[in-house]
Formats: structure tokens, sequence, C-alpha cells
């Protein structure tokens, strides 16, 4: 069973009668549903993840204390963690303080604090760049069962996706990254004899092209560990796409092998230019990135995003 499943599954069993009984007020003011850290909520876990963390329970997201106060959120703490601790043969993990941190009751803002920096998910361009894709994907992905009020679901809506000119900010520098990384420093290093420094250009390449690929899907890049899955999940041909980056973190160094890196680094920079020609994103008539990645820069049209670094929205740059 899948951990959103189960999650889902317990909440109708006992969650929702919990709330009807003891806190029928509460209904109206607060959300409920399963988001936040954990493969379950993107929808990855499978048996291994069952090793940590995996147990039936659900968040209750609660909105400021003008709305719920100390004493309504401390009671329904103890309720939560009043409910059945054993559920189709998994068991609740032990919590203290009661509600745990990632199940239980949460106070929005806090929630959103740790995943974006500010209590209502309110960003500026430049926390749009610094906040991590993963903490998005924590905010926005997974379910919300109860929210009548709306105010987690419109949160969530505006954090679904990046703002067109802060997609366009990262995209062009990935795009420079994988020019510097694959269509020039690996021969560079290999023509210096630094193979494993050709490697490494090798692995900035694929970071960056997964980045890149999931940025013309409109898409925020998973926790490196779920990146490769999240692009083989568009279409075939990302799938594609996906199986070549991955061909190219493996094998040997000897000549042959590195000289199909190259080439397969190659295709890849020529599709990607192709699309970006195809989709308008470019005016580059080129298969050189790194005049892509300026006009696609050219294409921002708020002034204070389009005069950043170009690198500004790349990790670690």
């Amino acid at each position: 069973m899948k951990g959103l499943e189960l999650a889902r599954s317990y909440w109708e069993a006992f969650g929702r009668e919990m709330l009807d009984r003891d806190f029928p007020d509460l209904k109206e003011k607060i959300a409920v549903g399963l988001c936040g850290s954990g493969s379950e909520v993107l929808g990855y876990d499978d048996s291994v993840s069952r090793d940590h963390d995996f147990e039936p329970g659900f968040c209750l997201f609660l909105p400021g204390e003008d709305v719920v106060d100390r004493r309504e959120a401390f009671q329904l703490e103890r309720a939560y963690a009043k409910l059945p601790q054993e559920f189709m043969g998994f068991s609740r993990a032990r919590m203290s303080p009661v509600g745990g941190n990632r199940h239980g009751v949460l106070r929005l803002a806090d929630f959103l604090r740790e995943k974006t920096g500010t209590p209502d998910g309110s960003l500026s361009a430049r926390q749009w760049l610094s906040v991590p894709e993963q903490n998005l994907l924590e905010i926005t992905r997974g379910e919300i069962w109860l929210d009548a009020s709306g105010f987690f679901t419109a949160i969530r809506q505006t954090l679904s996706r990046f703002p067109e000119d802060i997609r366009l900010r990262k995209l062009s520098g990935e795009l420079l990254i994988m020019n510097q990384s694959g269509q020039y420093n690996f021969r560079r290093c290999l023509d210096h004899g630094e193979t494993a420094s050709a490697m490494l250009a090798v692995h900035e390449f694929v970071h960056a092209a997964l980045h890149a690929l999931h940025l013309l899907e409109a898409a925020y890049l998973p926790y490196y560990k779920w990146a490769f899955r999240s692009l083989r999940a568009f279409s075939q041909d990302r799938a594609s796409q996906a199986n070549r980056l991955e061909s190219l973190l493996f094998g040997g160094a000897d000549a042959d092998a590195l000289e199909d890196r190259e080439l397969v680094m190659a295709d890849l920079c020529q599709e990607l230019a192709e699309e970006l020609q195809d989709r308008g994103l470019s005016d580059a008539s080129c298969c050189d990135l790194e005049q892509h990645a300026y006009s696609v820069a050219d294409h921002i049209q708020n002034p204070e995003i389009r005069n950043m670094h170009i690198l500004s929205g790349v990790k670690n740059a």
C-alpha cells in the first residue's frame, strides 16, 4: 500500500469522525491532508521506504492563533494522539510532543516558514530563486482532503509553479552550465589529460540537464534521488532523455567510452536547442547553449529579474 493511500484511509476511518464529533467548529477553520517531507507525498514510496517514517497518519494545518487559539490547538493535539495506534497492519510512531512534526497538528505559518522562509508563502523574486524546489514540492504535492475556508489551497495554488520570469531565469542559468560543462570543459579536461575532472564535468552536465528539462515542463526538480524518476514520468521523449543522461553516469573511462559520452551530450544539446526554438523561448539559431542561455534571458519581462546574474538561479553558483 502506498503511504498516501494509507494516510487517506486512516483519515476517513478515524480522523473525519474525530472532527465531526469533538471539533465541529474547527472543521470550517483548518485544513487536513498529507503533504510535507517523505517520498509518499510524491507517490514515490515503495517497500524500501517503509524502513523509516512510514505510518498511518495525516496533517491538521491550523491558521493563526487569532482563528484557532492555543487551547483549541492543544485539545486537537490530544485527540489526534489518542487515535488508534495500529491500522491496516501498520503502527504509528511514538511522537513527542503529541502530534509530532511530520504528522498531527501543525501551525501552517510554522510549516511554511520552515519550507520557504516566510509564514504565508509570499516570496520575492530572490526568494523564488533561492527556495529549494524540493521544499516547494513538499508544499504543493500530496493531497488536501478538507479545507473549507480554502486558506491552504490558495497558497498551494500560488506556489504550484514558478512565475514565468523566474522559470526563464533559472532555465538560462542551467543552459549555460550545460554549455560550460558538456560543450566546452569536458573536451578541454580530456585534452589536458584530466579524465577525473572530465567526469566531474559530466556530472555537472547531467544535473543541469535534469533541471533544465524539468523547467521546460514547468515543474520543480525533486530531491536528486527522485530526479530521474520524475523526468521519465512526463513523456516517452523525456524518458528517452532521462535514459541517455543516466548512461552518462555509467561505463568506463577508456577512449571509446569518453567519445560516446561526448556524442550523447552533443545530441542532448541539439535536442534542447531545437526545443527552445520551437517553443519560442530562444531566438538563437545554433546548437551553442551559451547563446540560447542569453537569448532565453532576453525574454524575461521583469527588469529586476532580467538584470540579475545569469547564474543567480543555479544551485551553488
